[in-house]
């Protein structure tokens, strides 16, 4: 590569560095903003980073937030240069949607579900018109909203958790059997992508990938270049326990609690393999955080990269190296903004070259 080193840049590059601090504080007057505020407030920026930096930290998360002035991308990688310095002290075992403590779920399956549909908060239902009422907002209206919705609240016990939609269509034959695969977990913070690869290395990959991105390729899909026209078996947004072993007794222990978004599609049937009976295709998504377009998003693509790897890739959704290897928005970031970087040498050769082919033509 044409790099060449900058001599005397350093005054210049502190002096950079120095502005963009300026930025964030010349509204001198303001407060600056607090890791809470960004936390509640900002919920979906800062849901989109917990998943993107593919590291469960609410409060290093916000400040990425912070010190990255809103940059989704920068704070994605703040994230992942800090999670590659903590030591990795045990591991848990796979753990089941079904045990999430909700706050959403959604089928676009069927009307009625067991134990019914439960909207959450989402703005799904409203129109997208500006509440010119935010603009002026005095902390008071601001606490009265909580004392509200806290007065409201119902009485009676709701269930902690709900049954999968999914084990309804499965005891109907609708569904191939859970396969029971004892194979480790890929883990793509240590191995390589080496492509053939498995379900479980896709789903890694996609699972802290750019939102943006995964929504491109699905949509691509989704528009005709692919043929998965999915149906929302259920989605699901909740509080997901977290369980490790106990150093001596190795019990299984609640350490804590993640927030998580669940999507589970069906699209398209083909005959099984087991049995020759025709079977639905099943997609899953799953992701840190409140981020419902990206769990849609990564379960068509899961379904189309199967599709692929069964039948061989007729479009680029289903195509895992095409797929794979562009949908990480950190690394896609890094390889953009290196050609800010100093390319004297090589443009030197272009234009050289460029002259050279010119003063050809001209003759």
């Amino acid at each position: 590569m044409g790099y060449v080193a900058i001599k005397g840049g350093e005054g210049a590059i502190t002096a950079a560095a120095e502005l963009l601090e300026f930025l964030r504080a010349q509204e001198s007057n303001q407060q600056p903003l607090k890791l809470d505020t960004i936390r509640h407030q900002l919920h979906a920026l800062h849901s989109r980073v917990l998943s993107e930096g593919g590291l469960y930290h609410p409060q290093l998360a916000s400040l990425a937030i912070k010190q990255s002035a809103g940059d989704t991308l920068e704070a994605a990688f703040y994230l992942r240069a800090y999670n590659s310095t903590c030591p990795r002290l045990g591991f848990t075992p796979p753990h089941q949607g079904k045990n999430m403590r909700l706050i959403r779920r959604i089928s676009a399956a069927f009307k009625d579900i067991p134990g019914g549909q439960m909207l959450g908060p989402t703005p799904d239902y409203l129109q997208r018109l500006f509440r010119f009422e935010l603009l002026d907002e005095s902390p008071e209206e601001f606490r009265q909203i909580t004392q509200n919705w806290l007065q409201d609240i119902p009485k009676e016990n709701l269930p902690t958790t709900f049954p999968k939609v999914l084990e309804y269509l499965r005891k109907e034959g609708l569904l191939p059997p859970i396969s029971q695969n004892t194979a480790s977990a890929f883990d793509i913070t240590r191995q390589p992508l080496v492509f053939p690869i498995s379900r479980s290395a896709a789903l890694a990959k996609m699972t802290r990938a750019e939102t943006g991105s995964l929504l491109a390729i699905a949509y691509s899909n989704m528009r005709g270049y692919g043929d998965i026209h999915p149906t929302v078996a259920e989605l699901r947004v909740g509080y997901l326990p977290v369980m490790l072993p106990h150093p001596i007794t190795k019990e299984l222990i609640e350490a804590g609690e993640v927030l998580i978004t669940e999507c589970e599609i069906v699209a398209m049937y083909d005959k099984s393999e087991e049995n020759g009976k025709s079977k639905f295709g099943l997609g899953y998504g799953a992701c840190f955080g409140h981020n419902e377009v990206k769990a849609i998003s990564m379960a068509i693509l899961d379904r189309a990269l199967q599709k692929g790897q069964k039948n061989g890739a007729d479009n680029p959704s289903e195509d895992p190296e095409y797929v794979l290897l562009h949908i990480d928005g950190v690394e896609s970031m890094g390889f953009t903004s290196h050609y800010k970087m100093p390319h004297y040498v090589t443009f030197q050769s272009d234009l050289d070259r460029l002259r050279k082919t010119q003063g050809r033509e001209g003759k």
